[in-house]
């Protein structure tokens, strides 16, 4: 491949793991990138699970080590996402993504108005999350927003997030911190499904992984930093990206 495009998408990489480590959807950024680029569609998939995976893994490091996630519901979720995710990267090959994509849109709006209501008091440690939330509603979050990120996958960590911050009321930052877990572990069983098929593309997706990985050390130090004010307004316009994206896709 032609290396000027390879710089681009380099480019476009380390945005999207900025993205992803503040807000989730780098995918809306990266994968378009890929397609334009001319690779198969089933290459772009793979490969850029293999950048994702390498961002959100740097992120998670910056975040657990700053003690923001919450392991207690990190590991009621972790293998339900794994699998979820690995359903969903065989589902691929049988089911229409516009089906999913109509779903999504119909049900962001709603998702958004929830989010963005004030909350009086926010969570911020394992001990206030209720049984049922522990062991149903992680569990089954985890397994449907896996099973789409292994399907389809741009905005992965913008539903992770929303889905904590709504139903458990986790602060902004821990809810981003425990998506990181979620995600990555979606992440990792997709990229190896995929793998195994022979979809994904090394010599593009090792300098983009490394350019994700890059991103991604920096948009999560910055959103330790900065806090929930900055992570919401980063959810506002992820949220506002994805909407479009996902509402072009089923229009065609």
């Amino acid at each position: 491949m032609d290396p000027f495009i390879i710089a681009l998408l380099t480019l476009a990489s380390f945005v999207a793991g900025f993205v992803d480590a503040v807000a989730g959807g780098g995918g809306l950024i990266l994968m378009p990138s890929l397609l334009v680029a001319g690779i198969p569609p089933q290459m772009v998939l793979g490969t850029n699970k293999f950048a994702g995976m390498s961002g959100t893994a740097t992120a998670l490091i910056n975040f657990s080590r700053n003690k923001k996630v919450i392991w207690k519901i990190a590991f009621v979720g972790l293998l339900f996402s794994l699998v979820g995710s690995v359903l969903g990267t065989r589902a691929i090959l049988y089911f229409n993504q516009a089906t999913t994509a109509t779903i999504i849109v119909y049900l962001l709006p709603v998702a958004a108005v929830i989010t963005f209501v004030p909350k009086k008091q926010l969570k911020t440690s394992s001990a206030e999350i209720s049984n049922l939330n522990l062991y149903l509603h992680i569990p089954v979050t985890c397994l449907v927003i896996g099973f789409y990120d292994g399907f389809f996958g741009p905005g992965t960590g913008t539903f992770l997030i929303f889905a904590f911050y709504i139903l458990m009321g986790l602060h902004l930052i821990n809810a981003s911190a425990v998506a990181k877990v979620f995600n990555l572990a979606s992440n990792v069983g997709s990229f190896f499904t995929f793998l195994l098929a022979h979809k994904v593309l090394f010599s593009v997706g090792i300098p983009i992984a490394l350019a994700n990985i890059t991103g991604g050390y920096i948009g999560s130090k910055l959103a330790i930093q900065k806090g929930q004010g900055f992570i919401k307004a980063f959810l506002v316009i992820v949220f506002v990206i994805l909407f479009t994206t996902l509402l072009q896709a089923i229009s065609k």
